[in-house]
């Protein structure tokens, strides 16, 4: 079951020069820098209420971060949703018809467990399922 929009996440060239951007504009300071090896990725996560900012910066040209930004350039790049049973809702999604990017759970940022659907099966949108790995 989806229990609530976790954080959205942003393509961006560079932490350094965003991180300050996205403090000054919300307000809010950055919580968490992270290196996900797997992933060719450096994370910067704001919290906005009860949503995260998660800021993405590529640390190979091979990543999808750095492939999304060479095609669209910097911006929202995915919307992730937590789940109470990450397993549970990719069957589901299967079951609808969704194209999945991940077939089962493998792990992220933030002491999370993800999942990603195509967005060729959601309407253009990269859409990841979080749930905390626990």
């Amino acid at each position: 079951m989806i229990s609530k929009i976790d954080h959205l996440g942003i393509a961006v060239k560079s932490l350094d020069e965003a991180i300050p951007l996205w403090e000054k504009m919300l307000g809010v300071k950055c919580e968490l820098i992270e290196e996900v090896p797997s992933q060719k990725v450096r994370t910067a996560f704001l919290k906005v209420g009860e949503v995260y900012i998660e800021l993405l910066e590529a640390t190979s040209e091979e990543s999808a971060i750095a492939k999304y930004i060479e095609k669209n350039g910097e911006g929202v790049q995915h919307v992730a949703f937590q789940t109470t049973d990450l397993v549970a809702e990719l069957a589901k999604s299967k079951e609808d018809g969704l194209r999945l990017i991940d077939e089962a759970p493998r792990p992220g940022a933030g002491g999370m467990n993800i999942a990603f659907l195509h967005p060729k099966s959601t309407r253009g949108v990269l859409t990841e399922f979080c749930a905390p790995n626990k």
